[in-house]
């Protein structure tokens, strides 16, 4: 097992900080951070989850941390399936409901689909079976050649900005997964745009029988979880970026 300081020094490093800057903020000498980080003095649960804090280690992690620390996990992770999680779960449901007309999918850390709303058919019509099998990953669904890709008419900017998105993601949790699951979608066809586009947000700009639609991706998280899987669920649903769109999805 990984010594906790080393672990820390870690997180420490991909959040750019100084010892010094990180003693500042969680009210230790950067004489004891450097102690802990060379093993020399072991930290307190205390204070593991104090820099933990400092640093927005994902609570995964920290129990990781914890863990190397010689300490008990401090955050319990639920199963989805449980009956601890279940009005939960039932909640989230009810949410992706309510996005209708609009698309709205469920997904865990790894962006696999645990659940989505009657609205996801339309983005999801012509995809290859295979992809469509769960576990489905939806950002493999978006950018796969056989799945959603033929069907984004900004395709370029629309991988740009879901493969930025991504690598962000994969640094600041420090999950392998996702970090290959970004370079597997990096080596899919489809092109990367070197400008950052014009507007508000970057649409998904989608054809639909007859028609381009225009979306807006939009995400919701817990805001406070203390729950390892509740923190790494998010709603991400696709909001009409034009009124035709709207009216669109409205008729349907």
């Amino acid at each position: 097992m990984t010594d906790v300081g080393v672990l820390l020094k870690r997180w420490r490093g991909d959040r750019r900080l100084s010892q010094l800057a990180l003693a500042g903020q969680a009210g230790v000498s950067a004489r004891h951070l450097s102690f802990v980080e060379t093993g020399r003095s072991r930290p307190t649960r205390e204070m593991i989850l104090r820099l933990a804090e400092e640093l927005a280690v994902p609570l995964r992690a920290r129990n990781a941390l914890l863990l190397a620390g010689g300490y008990a996990p401090a955050y319990p992770e639920g199963d989805l399936d449980g009956p601890g999680l279940a009005a939960v779960l039932a909640s989230l449901r009810a949410v992706l409901s309510g996005h209708e007309p609009c698309p709205a999918v469920l997904v865990d850390r790894h962006w696999t689909m645990i659940d989505g709303n009657a609205a996801v058919a339309l983005l999801v019509a012509g995809a290859a079976p295979e992809l469509l099998e769960p576990p489905v990953n939806v950002l493999r669904l978006s950018l796969h050649p056989n799945g959603m890709a033929p069907r984004i008419l900004n395709l370029a900017e629309w991988r740009t900005h879901v493969l930025h998105r991504l690598d962000r993601q994969a640094q600041t949790t420090g999950d392998p997964v996702l970090r290959s699951l970004h370079d597997e979608l990096l080596a899919l066809p489809g092109g990367l745009t070197a400008t950052v586009p014009d507007g508000l947000a970057v649409p998904l700009r989608f054809a639909a029988p007859g028609r381009e639609l225009s979306f807006f991706s939009f995400t919701s998280v817990f805001g406070t979880p203390l729950d390892v899987t509740l923190a790494e669920l998010a709603v991400e649903s696709f909001l009409p970026a034009d009124a035709d769109t709207a009216e669109f999805l409205r008729a349907r």
